[in-house]
């Protein structure tokens, strides 16, 4: 059996520069370091890592440069970054000017190989705002990528999430323009395994455009899990973790990681017995 490919989704960073505590509570990058840590512990190794957006907490060049040391035990497996509404696209490229993947247009937008997987990668970020939304021409590239990559497994990466979360203040900044459009074109195209998506901080899964859309916890802080229409903006220090993402050669296999040291592995069965 071919070995399976496996792409790490990290999300939400928020990584402020050295001794600085997000929301003045919260100092995000020893969780990063678990985070990381974490990732280097699994059985399987990743072929490639995926960051969806807020890799920074308010995009300056002394929170990419602390976010680089972290990230710089990952060594040599591929690793690739998307802005979120906590970044600045000029400050990530200039800080990160190794990832040719940036690109120097006005938008944040790439389709790599992971093994067999397209990586496509979209930027949800509006300037100067935290909501998401998603142009004609960002689409439009979309479409063009969509359309070379027929015939192979996609997995579409983006900060925002294109659906309703139910957590109220957060859809108030989700993806406010191109969702429906993009659920439009994800339909026309079925080999579109997955929608990766950052941005609110809990793993959530939603049907969308005939595929899976999802988003991921945060290696800190998570928001809270309230669904009342006006519940209050706030966050909690639950359990964090990440996604793992499994292209076996038929279909993608996602799995919920917990980001940490926890006890075991301990064996199920004794001399072929079940343990009494």
């Amino acid at each position: 059996m071919t070995r399976p490919t496996f792409l790490v989704q990290l999300t939400d960073l928020h990584i402020r520069e050295p001794g600085r505590l997000a929301y003045g509570r919260i100092d995000t990058a020893p969780y990063l370091r678990e985070a990381v840590a974490s990732v280097l512990r699994l059985r399987q190794a990743p072929d490639a890592i995926v960051i969806t957006g807020d890799l920074s907490d308010f995009g300056r060049e002394a929170e990419y440069a602390h976010l680089a040391e972290l990230l710089a035990p990952l060594g040599a497996t591929p690793l690739y970054l998307l802005p979120g509404n906590h970044d600045e696209r000029v400050q990530l490229r200039r800080s990160f000017p190794m990832h040719t993947y940036l690109g120097d247009g006005e938008f944040v937008q790439f389709n790599v190989a992971v093994g067999p997987l397209r990586l496509i990668a979209l930027d949800t970020v509006t300037p100067g705002a935290s909501h998401g939304s998603l142009c004609s021409r960002r689409l439009d590239w979309l479409a063009r990528e969509l359309e070379a990559s027929r015939g192979q497994p996609v997995v579409i990466a983006m900060h925002h999430p294109p659906f309703r979360t139910l957590i109220g203040h957060m859809d108030d900044i989700g993806l406010l323009e191109g969702a429906a459009e993009l659920e439009a074109l994800v339909r026309q195209h079925p080999n579109v395994e997955r929608v990766i998506c950052g941005h609110l901080h809990r793993a959530i899964d939603v049907r969308f455009g005939g595929t899976v859309a999802s988003t991921a916890p945060a290696p800190a802080h998570q928001v809270c899990l309230d669904l009342a229409p006006d519940a209050p903006s706030a966050w909690t220090l639950e359990p964090p973790g990440f996604r793992v993402h499994a292209w076996d050669g038929q279909r993608l296999v996602t799995h919920l990681a917990a980001s940490g040291v926890f006890e075991g592995p301990y064996p199920f069965h004794d001399n072929g017995a079940l343990i009494d």
